[in-house]
């Protein structure tokens, strides 16, 4: 089978394969998107680029159905996930068309001696591969993508090899937009060649979204070519419930928070810490819910991916943990199931429909808990105690929190995360400010 091809996880059946890219079309690819730097991009102004996202945006809303079919094929998303993935992706490429000329306005700076003026001129760099994961084929390039075309960066964007055909289909769009070639570059890259992309001189930055494995190995290349990155990496997001005065309605938060995306998300809430006064509630209602997820589970994007989770899952259980779970793994299918009894060492993360649930005696021993895992990217706190939730809140190493409520992501909040969850920030205000040259304009 081709390194690129479309497989029905449901299924196995592979329906298209798609071919690698040649070295002589990887150059072809580089050579347009430095030629449109220097030529569209210089030449260009702010309002022409605003009204070229804002008709991706547009194009996205016009094919939604069937840009969602496609990630359906793809990699398993339940259908109702991916139509609403595919708005989302228009809310991104919009809201910077609004919000443009605001993030990227003059900055003046008050000068403490001396005569003149000084300000920060913000403007782009240059050349910048993207490196996609396949669980949000839209959503991951459109947050990337939005931005920087906005600024007037131009893109080379490799996709996961399991989503050929909505890369296509993303490079359809910004070709009907009406962007000149060489502005976005869809490629079907080997990690051979990517590698080489990256110490190309015409390539000014890297961005990741994917696992710490291939996180280290861009970064490591990345910084011998002094390039800059950002990653967007693993995550094991604690859920921290203190206190309810609802526990159906926070186990229904609970529940969401895992199973979004069949809980293949790297910000899916994985570890749940319960306080022991309402962890005996909390873990029956939990895992009745979690065992009704079973009907009608969409399955997993491949069914490699169920295998692994496999693996992970009886290395847990070997360590001790007690596994509750109900029917048994066929093919990308895969059971839900709640791991109890968990040791403490066990730091992997797990990407599908398991969750773990601990039992904290006290609030420092939640934060401790949330805290002890190399990753630090989301984290969720349920507590009745305003003054409590603003206490860990403050303790907990992530790069977001969210308290007393799951699935608030939104278009004008930043996502990023700490520790080996990688570091820089997408989306908002500082999602167009990672690849920005930051010009010093000094008057006297």
């Amino acid at each position: 089978m081709a390194q690129y091809a479309v497989v029905d996880p449901a299924s196995g059946e592979v329906l298209r394969e798609y071919p690698t890219a040649t070295d002589a079309q990887i150059e072809q690819a580089l050579s347009a998107a430095a030629g449109a730097y220097r030529d569209w991009s210089k030449n260009s102004t702010l309002e022409d680029r605003v009204a070229l996202i804002r008709k991706v945006a547009a194009l996205h809303n016009e094919r939604r159905d069937e840009l969602a079919a496609i990630i359906v094929r793809e990699m398993g998303k339940p259908l109702d996930q991916a139509t609403g993935e595919v708005e989302f992706s228009a809310a991104i490429y919009e809201f910077y068309a609004d919000n443009a000329a605001k993030f990227l306005a003059d900055e003046p700076i008050e000068l403490l001696d001396g005569e003149g003026s000084a300000l920060i001129r913000r403007g782009p760099v240059g050349v910048l591969l993207g490196i996609m994961p396949w669980n949000y084929p839209y959503y991951q390039v459109a947050r990337f993508a939005g931005p920087n075309l906005t600024l007037g960066n131009t893109i080379v964007l490799k996709h996961a090899p399991q989503c050929p055909e909505s890369a296509a289909a993303i490079q359809q769009i910004f070709d009907d937009a009406g962007y000149p070639e060489g502005a976005y570059v869809n490629i079907y890259a080997t990690n051979e060649q990517v590698a080489t992309i990256i110490a190309d001189p015409r390539v000014q930055g890297v961005s990741l979204t994917g696992s710490e494995r291939a996180g280290a190995a861009v970064a490591e290349i990345a910084g011998r070519n002094l390039k800059k990155v950002v990653l967007e990496l693993g995550g094991s997001d604690p859920f921290i419930v203190l206190s309810s005065d609802d526990m159906d309605a926070t186990v229904e938060a609970a529940v969401a928070g895992r199973f979004e995306n069949t809980g293949q998300a790297c910000n899916a809430a994985k570890r749940f810490i319960v306080a022991e006064q309402v962890y005996d509630e909390f873990l029956d209602k939990f895992t009745a819910k979690v065992l009704e997820q079973r009907d009608g589970l969409a399955p997993l994007s491949s069914e490699a991916a169920a295998q692994r989770l496999a693996e992970q899952v009886d290395r847990a259980v070997a360590g001790g943990a007690r596994l509750t779970t109900e029917g048994e793994r066929k093919g990308a299918h895969f059971p839900p199931g709640v791991l109890t009894d968990v040791p403490t060492d066990f730091r992997e993360e797990l990407f599908g429909p398991v969750a773990i649930v601990y039992k904290a005696a006290s609030e420092d021993e939640a934060v401790e808990l949330a805290n002890d895992t190399p990753f630090g990217l989301g984290s969720y706190v349920f507590t009745t105690d305003d003054e409590q939730a603003a206490r860990v809140a403050d303790k907990i190493d992530a790069g977001m929190v969210f308290v007393n409520v799951v699935g608030a992501d939104g278009v004008e909040l930043p996502f990023g995360g700490v520790k080996r969850s990688g570091f820089g920030r997408e989306l908002g205000r500082y999602g167009i400010d990672e690849f920005v040259n930051k010009k010093l304009i000094r008057k006297g």
